[in-house]
């Protein structure tokens, strides 16, 4: 759960640290106090998107940190080898920097806004009033269902098959062409293929061409050079170093005899002069060895030419216009034999449609079951949220298309329900109201919750539209969650504040010319004194501080007897 949040310079919160409970928090204020800032505040240390306007005016930088405890062993923690302190604590930071830069940490230790976002979800589950709008595009309802179902095994299996049938259609439309477009394709493919294959080219040709190119170029300077350095080694008519050094070893020796030094010195004289001796041979041998003949260099520069023609049309290197032959041989056999190629790939789709019609059909039949299931509970739900006469389903219907199957499966799935007795089933979306539409959002987070590992819930102001009796049950509900995880909630209703077993108090002020945000926890006196305000607005009379009380006294005795 999400025992400290701490937050500075986040829009118009400077500073404040929150120390929220097990249970059931509610986070009330005035309109505009900042009370969405502060579930902005958690969406950011989440992970999710922000803004640089998120920074307060005049900061060079936001900055929010998350303390957690009670985690469940997420698998999150053994794959980033991270996991919570000794005392079972995970701390979570990001750093919000004015030139659009995020510094994100867990534990001290840093990471990516991804992985950020990715642990997030996995702590905690924000619900918004834009979910509410979710809930009325259908094509939200299958991915609803599939989250309900579990069904994202089969899912997966599902798609390797559709995958499968994709790439061979994709085949087939690759090799299905008419006559005419096949007779150019070919007449092209021979063409360069019979152009590459008279240039007989060889791998790294250009490179050793071009190295033999310069070398002709520059023969006479290259043979002057070798020759002095051979008579400077060896010498025809004088010395040369090999037979200075092989004299200055012999009296280095003769010395030797009487003199250590001397000796190691003959040791190095000798050394040196099998160096020089071994250098002398190989520009002997280099002399020697090279030949040319008077064409060359033209024959050279001809085959250069051509191959810098061919690079223009097939590709940079040799290499790359080896490839492209190895290519274009491979098509051109694959037309001449495409109809083979068709009816084998043929045979491969009917087998790969009937193997990912039967995955879809597994799939569909496994949604069909949840559907049965979250009808019973999300109509169980809606009652106990005062809607006791709604009636809910998941209406199926077939792909359309050529296969009836795309990259979910065979399924469209579109949430129906009916609010009044006698009334038939119809799209949500035509028929719920916004109060309606609230409960049925909350209804649906709650039974999603049950199978997911997030063990905190935030309502952020979800409650819109809903007020009396109906707000009572909304209240309850939350207060019977939080039983079994934490639930956070901003929210303008009384009867919502009243079940909160920790109440904060956002509230606007001015100081030093700057406006701010504090977050406050109300004490019992404060609480009766917040819950008269949300009733009756700032004229709080002796009539609305006793409903507060009451209000206060009804809630404990619910929670007391649940």
């Amino acid at each position: 759960m999400l025992s400290l949040l701490h937050i500075e310079n986040i829009a118009v919160i400077q500073s404040a640290d929150i120390r929220f409970e097990p249970g059931f928090n509610v986070l009330t204020g005035e309109t505009g106090a900042g009370k969405s800032i502060v579930i902005d505040a958690i969406g950011a240390v989440m992970g999710e998107r922000t803004s640089r306007d998120l920074i307060r005016t005049g900061a060079g930088g936001a900055r929010v940190s998350a303390v957690f405890c009670a985690l469940p062993a997420l698998a999150w923690f053994a794959e980033n080898g991270v996991a919570p302190d000794e005392n079972g604590e995970l701390l979570l930071e990001r750093e919000l920097l004015a030139d659009g830069r995020n510094v994100c940490r867990v534990n001290g230790r840093p990471l990516t806004v991804a992985q950020l976002k990715l642990l997030g979800r996995q702590l905690l589950n924000i619900h918004g009033q834009h979910d509410g709008q979710q809930l009325l595009d259908p094509a939200c309802h299958l991915d609803y269902l599939d989250s309900f179902g579990q069904t994202e095994g089969l899912l997966a299996k599902y798609a390797e098959q559709y995958h499968a049938l994709t790439d061979i259609r994709r085949q087939l439309n690759g090799l299905r062409m008419d006559e005419a477009e096949k007779a150019r394709r070919v007449d092209t493919l021979t063409y360069q293929i019979a152009e590459l294959e008279r240039a007989d080219l060889t791998a790294g040709e250009d490179e050793t061409l071009t190295a033999r190119r310069d070398l002709l170029r520059n023969a006479g300077r290259i043979m002057d050079a070798v020759e002095a350095a051979y008579q400077a080694l060896s010498g025809d008519s004088d010395r040369g170093a090999v037979e200075l050094l092989a004299e200055a070893q012999q009296a280095l020796n003769a010395g030797g005899r009487v003199s250590e030094e001397l000796a190691k010195m003959g040791e190095k004289a000798a050394e040196l002069r099998y160096a020089a001796y071994d250098l002398a041979e190989e520009i002997r041998d280099l002399r020697d060895g090279f030949e040319s003949s008077a064409g060359e260099l033209d024959q050279i520069e001809g085959r250069l030419d051509l191959i810098y023609r061919l690079k223009k049309k097939y590709g940079a290197t040799v290499d790359d216009m080896l490839t492209f032959l190895d290519r274009s041989r491979q098509e051109l056999e694959q037309i001449q034999y495409a109809d083979d190629t068709i009816a084998r790939l043929e045979g491969q789709l009917a087998k790969a449609l009937e193997q990912a019609k039967a995955a879809a059909e597994t799939l569909s039949a496994a949604r069909k079951a949840a559907a049965v299931m979250l009808q019973t509970r999300i109509e169980d739900e809606l009652s106990q949220l005062d809607m006791p006469k709604v009636r809910f389903m998941a209406e199926f219907t077939e792909k359309a298309g050529e296969t009836g199957l795309d990259e979910t499966g065979m399924d469209t799935v579109q949430f129906l329900m009916s609010a009044n007795v006698g009334e038939e089933l119809k799209p949500i979306h035509k028929i719920a109201s916004g109060g309606e539409l609230a409960r049925i959002m909350l209804a649906l987070k709650n039974v999603l919750a049950e199978n997911e590992q997030v063990t905190t819930l935030i309502f952020d102001e979800v409650d819109t539209g809903v007020s009396g009796r109906a707000a009572q049950k909304v209240a309850r509900k939350m207060s019977d969650v939080a039983r079994s995880k934490q639930v956070l909630c901003v929210t303008h209703l009384p009867q919502i504040a009243a079940m909160a077993d920790s109440h904060f108090c956002v509230e606007k002020g001015e100081a030093d010319g700057r406006t701010f945000t504090a977050v406050q926890r109300l004490d019992e006196e404060q609480r009766c004194a917040e819950l008269a305000r949300l009733t009756s607005g700032d004229l709080l009379t002796p009539a609305a501080l006793q409903g507060a009380g009451e209000m206060l006294a009804q809630a404990r005795a619910y929670k007391q007897g649940g």
